[in-house]
């Protein structure tokens, strides 16, 4: 007689509250305030109006990752996603534009973090704070310490808090200083005097920045409860959440500080915005965002790490170097220095001056460009899940000729970049939009996140192209014109690195 056993399964545990609730200490409840003076200057002033248009792109995106994590329950990768449902060369180009975002996220943080505590403290230089930041992500990193789910739960309950004491303060203020009527209230949304429409599409594709990290809830498809009905779920509404709460947030910051008036530092404007409606809350409120931001960049550095452990595991990268995890902490340590050396070097681009106009106001780098050049990353593999969807349920299982729906985006992609379009081809646009809205969500979805990634800036652009057209090649070498195995982008688990 034999007997067989199973192997050991995670146990379904997570509620459709738990999974939310892991999709916002995620993305964090003061997500937008570290971007809010980029999106104003950006905007010229409009950053609610930004926010809620990104919202409706990344509510497409996130049903779209929910169907996709019922296929893949067990990757939660764009990379898979695109790889397996489109094309292995496709879903090479979007794990490696996940590969810039996972080596900028570290660089965005610092710079930040740099940035607040010389506002803090003014007698250290930015260039004194950046070599500290660095050097401590990157040794607490090698040293292989991580917050608990249980911190990390108590710190977004803190963070929860510090939202809340601000919006008490903002209506004190507000009801305590006069306003000219109706108007002041509807400004934050569309200011005739300053609205421009490339301006607000442009500071959109920034505000996506905001909701960067929704996709980690599809990783938890084998402990969520009933989690075809429930990943979906969770990952829509945390995106609507997130959505509505920042727009709350910066809705309540532009009443108080209007877009006529300049910003003492832009990458760290909503402290003083908070700072202007109670003096405490300058500190308050800087202090939780550079908590914030500290997490962050630390998460992020380890996670490069570990994805490029895994392509030098693969031999995509020399095994020798980038292969290696350290013996008694179990830590990709050549890894991390790589990574903290490149977000050090980045962070410290800042401090150096360019006579030329660019979107860094002099600088070779900074906050803004970094935001950007991530989120040209990121709305590359949203378009490919969306695509991926769009093959997938609506293609292959649902028996739709996918000739029409691609002509409708392809029509409503060529009349928003037809140059001199009118308001009667913006308004037809609009309606075969809507008509893939209701038709095919996620080609809606892939659309909208076009129209967002064509707006960034040159500058992103550029750097961008590059990082993507030198993947291209390493990957046409690597694999002899995408005709070997590919390279995995798939981040291996933690126990592993």
């Amino acid at each position: 007689m034999t007997t067989t056993t199973s192997a050991p399964r995670l146990k379904r545990s997570l509620t459709l509250w738990d999974l939310i609730l892991y999709g916002i200490i995620v993305i964090q409840p003061v997500a937008p305030m570290s971007v809010f003076g980029v999106l104003s200057d950006r905007g010229h002033g409009h950053v609610v109006t930004t926010l809620l248009i990104a919202m409706v792109a990344m509510l497409f995106t996130a049903v779209s990752y929910g169907r996709m994590a019922r296929a893949y329950p067990s990757a939660g990768s764009a990379f898979t996603y695109v790889g397996q449902e489109i094309n292995p060369a496709l879903g090479y180009v979007t794990g490696w534009s996940m590969v810039m975002d996972y080596m900028l996220n570290p660089m965005i943080c610092i710079i930040w973090c740099s940035q607040q505590a010389h506002v803090f403290a003014p007698g250290v230089s930015y260039f004194v704070w950046a070599l500290f930041f660095g050097a401590v992500f990157t040794f607490l990193n090698i040293q292989g310490i991580k917050t608990s789910a249980r911190v990390n739960t108590l710190l977004a309950a803190g963070m929860g808090a510090v939202v809340a004491v601000f919006f008490m303060a903002v209506a004190r203020y507000l009801f305590g200083h006069p306003h000219d009527g109706a108007g002041f209230f509807t400004r934050p949304f569309y200011d005739p005097h300053l609205w421009n429409t490339n301006s607000v599409l442009a500071a959109t594709s920034v505000a996506v920045l905001s909701y960067i990290g929704f996709d980690g809830i599809s990783t938890l498809s084998e402990e969520a409860e009933n989690p075809r009905r429930n990943i979906l779920l969770a990952t829509v509404l945390t995106c609507f959440v997130i959505g509505i709460l920042s727009a709350l947030e910066v809705y309540a910051a532009q009443l108080v500080w209007p877009a006529s008036e300049a910003f003492p530092n832009s990458d760290t404007a909503f402290t003083y915005v908070a700072g202007r409606t109670w003096a405490p809350l300058f500190a308050v409120v800087g202090f939780t965002l550079l908590v914030a931001n500290f997490g962050s960049g630390m998460g992020a550095q380890i996670g490069a790490a570990r994805l490029l452990y895994g392509m030098g595991r693969s031999r995509a990268l020399p095994p020798s170097f980038f292969g290696v995890v350290d013996p008694r902490r179990h830590v990709p340590r050549n890894n991390v220095f790589f990574v903290g050396g490149i977000a050090l070097i980045g962070a410290l681009l800042v401090t150096v001056p360019i006579h030329r106009q660019t979107v860094c106001d002099g600088s070779l780098f900074c906050y803004g460009l970094g935001a950007e050049m991530l989120n040209f990353g990121a709305l590359i593999a949203f378009m490919g899940v969306n695509m991926a969807a769009f093959i997938r349920y609506d293609v292959r299982e649902g028996g739709k000729n996918p000739l029409v729906p691609l002509l409708l985006s392809a029509a409503v992609i060529a009349l928003g970049l037809w140059p001199g379009t009118g308001f009667t081809a913006i308004v037809i646009a609009g309606v075969l939009l809507a008509i893939l809205a209701v038709w095919t969500p996620p080609l809606a979805g892939f659309t909208i996140c076009f129209f967002l990634w064509k707006n960034l800036s040159w500058w992103a652009w550029i750097v961008g192209g590059a990082w993507m057209l030198i993947g291209i090649a390493f990957g046409a070498w690597k694999t002899k014109g995408f005709r070997g195995d590919l390279v995995n982008f798939e981040l291996p688990a933690e126990e592993e690195a």
